[in-house]
């Protein structure tokens, strides 16, 4: 049996300059790379911490829109925070977003560059349909 390959994309999902897709699916699993503080075009859009967080998960949103899943299908998140002392703020806002029961989660802190406060990544499914 041959496991295929999707890398889905429309002209909403966030582009990067650099050598990585934003999404992957294999099967009914989606694999999401990182998804910052971006416009349409790549171009990193600097914010306040809670602003950045905001628009890098509206990309991860729109990534996983894509390839026919949703936040609520999300089944691991990986993030990272450049400030520990934003930790208090991201765990508010991330329970905007995901809801009880929680995605499995891993949160690394003093990792990104100057030009980022917050990035995120996650594995997810398929909408049943």
């Amino acid at each position: 049996m041959s496991t295929q390959l999707h890398y889905p994309r429309n002209p909403d999902t966030p582009v990067s300059h650099l050598p990585f897709s934003p999404a992957v699916r294999v099967g009914d699993v989606i694999y999401v790379s990182g998804q910052a503080s971006v416009d349409a075009t790549g171009k990193i859009v600097p914010d306040t911490f809670e602003g950045e967080f905001r628009r890098s998960v509206e990309n991860l949103r729109k990534v996983l829109e894509t390839a026919d899943s949703d936040l609520q299908h999300v089944v691991q998140t990986r993030n990272y925070v450049r400030d520990p002392a934003n930790v208090a703020r991201y765990n508010e806002l991330y329970r905007e977003y995901f809801p009880a029961p929680y995605p499995a989660r891993t949160t690394i802190t003093n990792c990104l560059p100057p030009t980022l406060h917050y990035e995120i990544e996650c594995i997810a499914v398929v909408k049943a349909k």
